[in-house]
């Protein structure tokens, strides 16, 4: 049966135009000419019986309809071209994993780890994608997911990889003014947060069974690594997971006074979905991984420093 679908060349023709407003801009995005654009898109609107673009004199906006459908046909094309230079870039030999990954995850702990894994598997190549968000893998081209969260992921199997373990880290300038630094006095000192985890420092001064504490003051940074980069600029105290300062804490640009660690209910998992389970590569890969996580969690109980 033939699938009621648009020609990519229309598809293309509306991404282009719905991404720069311009069917000119599109055109020349696309090495066509405008009333080659305007044609495309014509024939689109036409296909559907939608109209895509409100065009009033020279200018275009996207329709309620366009920007609900851009959206479709934008992820459908990334995906395409995903698949598409895969395929091209590996003479369709199957041993290419797409990954998601959490940004910060990805950069600071498993990028690092990678040349051990290539040296061991030279013929499986990962293709790494950050997304900070739960997804569902019937969407996707995702082989596999590592995210921060509970063990539950709807259709797919998860791998416990470790806990957070969120210490407090600063400038050994910092820690120089203070050398008899006790955890109390920890909140003398300013304190710096994660924007989505406001009550962190709270919970580890009671943790390290300080009370009284006022722990919400101090400036508040969206991203962990922005965190990191405050204290090594001697800003505060941060606290931070430890799988994020690693490099830090072995350099000495970053000092972790206590070995106290807060930890919570969620952690890192390895997720993969069910139907993909048998793949060779994907065994390969979580076995490897999980092994380096174990390797880490040892790692972690000798000390601050890893």
């Amino acid at each position: 049966m033939r699938r009621r679908v648009p020609s990519i060349e229309s598809l293309s023709a509306f991404e282009a135009s719905a991404r720069h407003l311009s069917f000119t801009r599109a055109a020349t995005d696309l090495s066509l000419t405008q009333s080659a654009v305007c044609k495309q898109v014509a024939v689109l609107e036409s296909y559907l019986g939608v109209r895509l673009f409100n065009r009033i004199k020279k200018r275009i906006s996207l329709t309620e309809a366009g920007q609900v459908y851009i959206r479709q046909v934008s992820d459908g094309l990334d995906r395409l071209e995903r698949d598409t230079v895969a395929i091209m870039t590996h003479r369709g030999a199957g041993d290419v994993l797409e990954l998601a990954v959490i940004p910060t995850f990805a950069t600071r702990w498993l990028i690092p780890r990678l040349p051990d894994f290539q040296r061991q598997h030279p013929g499986i190549t990962l293709n790494l994608t950050t997304r900070a968000e739960p997804f569902l893998f019937t969407d996707t081209v995702f082989d596999a997911a590592i995210h921060f969260g509970s063990s539950q992921w709807p259709g797919a199997v998860s791998s416990y990889l470790f806990d957070e373990e969120m210490i407090p880290v600063m400038a050994p300038s910092l820690l120089n003014q203070r050398p008899d630094l006790e955890p109390a006095a920890l909140a003398a000192l300013p304190l710096l947060h994660q924007s989505a985890r406001h009550d962190a420092w709270r919970r580890w001064f009671e943790l390290a069974g300080v009370t009284g504490v006022e722990a919400i003051r101090g400036p508040r940074f969206e991203l962990f690594s922005m965190l990191a980069e405050a204290a090594r600029a001697g800003l505060g105290v941060a606290l931070v997971p430890r799988f994020l300062v690693q490099a830090e804490l072995a350099s000495g640009e970053l000092l972790a006074p206590f070995n106290i660690a807060l930890t919570g209910d969620q952690a890192y998992y390895l997720s993969c979905p069910e139907n993909r389970q048998d793949r060779a590569a994907l065994q390969l890969f979580s076995a490897w991984l999980v092994a380096q996580a174990k390797a880490y969690q040892l790692g972690s109980l000798s000390g601050p420093t890893p």
